[in-house]
């Protein structure tokens, strides 16, 4: 049986440590400031994080773009020219397009490279959570999985993956585009703190707002607790965009406190994401209960 390798992209938010650990490689998706397009690395520092929040605390834009063509066929044809088979666990299709051009391509390179298999799953999640599903995936293909089991064993999974959000503002989502059912969050109420989940169909959805910094931390982890499954066996993924390490060491204390788990392991929301969300956003992920909240059935 031929090998399966797990490739991703920028979205998933996956330091270089849990990539190496996992044996997953990613495709790059792009930045753009000031007319420079840049390549969205996972493997920036603390330093290089903080002076990418502080261009959009300065109130600059910096937008970004999916995983151009010939980055997907580079990284495809490394892996291909090694004999193995490849599945893409993409960021969702309502945020980019990327799995749609990895879909042209992958038809294209099937042909070329006769016997090979190529899946490019719409994971229906971004940042941790396509992540989530990229490790899950790794585990499974390095049990012996075929491509076509890894593709239907990610299929099934990704609407477990649980996001619970906090951000100081929809602003920068609204900007982007990136967010629905946030209509009925701006009312410029003072302090009131939009809670993001991942919806069904993949969007980001705004499913709630709470009045404050803590409070909206204290609403997450108990989202994260009512709604995770078998935690005590699974690590709980906490993502921040450059929040106060004070913030961060809290919300890491609140969910040892309140929700039974095997570990947390904390890290960085990337270029992509962060772009979107802006800086200070806050988020945990886990599996869990089946998501089946849908921001359009509201």
């Amino acid at each position: 049986m031929r090998k399966v390798q797990i490739i991703t992209d920028s979205c998933s938010d996956l330091t270089p440590e849990l990539m190496d650990r996992y044996h997953i490689d990613y495709a790059k998706m792009n930045t753009v400031y000031n007319g420079v397009t840049s390549p969205a690395d996972l493997s920036w520092t603390a330093d290089d994080v903080h002076k990418f929040y502080d261009i959009i605390r300065g109130g600059e834009r910096i937008t970004t773009t999916q995983v151009p063509l010939d980055e997907f066929n580079r990284v495809f044809r490394k892996y291909l020219d090694a004999g193995c088979d490849i599945v893409y666990v993409g960021c969702s299709l309502k945020q980019s397009g990327s799995v749609n051009t990895a879909s042209v391509l992958a038809k294209d390179l099937m042909r070329e490279y006769a016997g090979s298999t190529i899946h490019c799953i719409d994971s229906l999640r971004s940042c941790v959570c396509e992540g989530m599903l990229a490790i899950e995936a790794s585990k499974y293909a390095e049990g012996g999985a075929s491509a076509d089991e890894v593709a239907q064993f990610v299929s099934e999974k990704r609407n477990k993956t649980r996001q619970f959000c906090t951000v100081h503002t929809l602003d920068y989502l609204k900007r982007a585009g990136r967010v629905k059912g946030s209509a009925a969050f701006f009312g410029n109420l003072l302090g009131v703190k939009p809670i993001l989940v991942a919806d069904a169909d993949g969007e980001q959805a705004a499913f709630k707002k709470v009045k404050g910094r803590v409070p909206s931390f204290n609403e997450i982890v108990s989202l994260l607790k009512e709604h995770i499954v078998d935690g005590e066996n699974q690590t709980v993924y906490l993502a921040h965009a450059d929040c106060k390490p004070e913030e961060v060491e809290m919300l890491k204390d609140l969910i040892k406190r309140e929700v039974p788990c095997k570990d947390i392991y904390v890290c960085y929301i990337g270029p992509i994401i962060g772009a979107s969300v802006g800086p200070d956003a806050i988020a945990v992920f886990a599996f869990g209960d089946e998501q089946t909240f849908r921001v359009n059935e509201k």
